[in-house]
């Protein structure tokens, strides 16, 4: 697709990147997750990512910082939660998603982030390299099935002492 083009979000997209996430979504939840983690202190413009085609939004990815937090003490392990990522219905299927994710991950890797965790079809991330988060001893906050519960280095090693507990920003819990 070579009219394809992926940059990062500016405030002039919000309105098209609310709708798109609505209609890929049906219902406003994770537009509202979007406009929330926007407004916290680890919003990052280029880690917020738009696909355009024709000048007109059709993907979006975001990534956010967490930390992995250890169960016995200790230093938590910072990562990056990938959500959400959306593709207008209409423009499914056609490789949208999986360029919105590679430049994602590859905008993480540019401003020197070890890991992303993720929650997600188990059937779809590992061709970008996901595995279960459980393989290094990391888990959610909450009750999830382990193989689409997970994580992926983006630096070899970045997870090798990173065994814990995701601590999500408090936008992710609110309604």
């Amino acid at each position: 697709m070579s009219d394809l083009l992926i940059r990062p979000e500016t405030p002039a997209d919000f309105p098209a990147v609310t709708a798109l996430l609505r209609a890929a979504f049906a219902g406003p939840g994770e537009a509202r997750l979007v406009e929330r983690l926007r407004q916290g202190p680890g919003y990052a413009p280029a880690l917020a990512l738009v696909a355009t085609l024709a000048g007109e939004v059709v993907g979006h990815i975001l990534l956010t910082p967490i930390s992995i937090e250890p169960a016995a003490g200790g230093s938590s392990t910072p990562s990056l939660a990938l959500a959400p990522v959306a593709v207008q219905p209409a423009q499914q299927r056609r490789g949208i998603g999986a360029a919105l994710v590679e430049a994602g991950l590859t905008a993480g890797r540019a401003r020197g982030h070890g890991s992303v965790i993720l929650l997600g079809h188990p059937e779809y991330y590992p061709r970008f390299g996901f595995a279960p988060a459980s393989l290094w001893g990391i888990r959610a906050p909450f009750e999830v099935p382990d193989a689409a519960f997970m994580a992926l280095e983006l630096r070899p090693g970045a997870l090798a002492r990173a065994a814990g507990t995701v601590r999500y920003p408090a936008a992710f819990a609110q309604g």
